[in-house]
């Protein structure tokens, strides 16, 4: 018997629970915050930890569920961190990717990783072109 495979259905309000977003988020940040890459970056730029979980937990309730919580603009806070590079945002999607792997509900996983793989395509792309204007685009290598 073959097992079905995940289908993109994001948002849609029965994918996961509100607990799965944040075990999520809270798990992914505890990486991040922890990887000699990333962790620099996140401890220089957030100040309040708790309200970063809130906005993050929301932000992805509203991509993965279509909650309504989420109030923000992610794309300026990132263009404005000065020094990223096409390796950062690769190691944050192979952290998040194995942040998913260990999730047991596969439809969240496969969603999240999809989500993921396009946000960080969307920002490193505006990024460079925010940034470095005159030079040709770099793609990710995990897009």
């Amino acid at each position: 018997m073959t097992t079905p495979q995940p289908e993109f259905i994001a948002p849609y309000p029965d994918l996961c629970t509100e607990e799965e977003i944040s075990r999520l988020v809270h798990t992914f940040y505890g990486r991040a915050r922890k990887d000699p890459l990333l962790g620099p970056i996140f401890e220089a730029h957030v100040t309040n930890w708790d309200a970063h979980f809130v906005q993050m937990i929301n932000f992805w309730s509203m991509k993965l569920r279509g909650t309504s919580h989420f109030r923000g603009a992610p794309m300026p806070k990132h263009v404005a961190l000065p020094g990223l590079t096409a390796e950062l945002f690769e190691r944050w999607l192979q952290l998040f990717r194995e942040t998913t792997s260990e999730m047991e509900n596969r439809d969240l996983q496969f969603n999240a990783d999809m989500l993921a793989l396009h946000i960080g395509g969307r920002l490193w792309l505006r990024y460079q072109i925010e940034r470095y204007p005159d030079r040709q685009l770099v793609e990710l290598q995990g897009a």
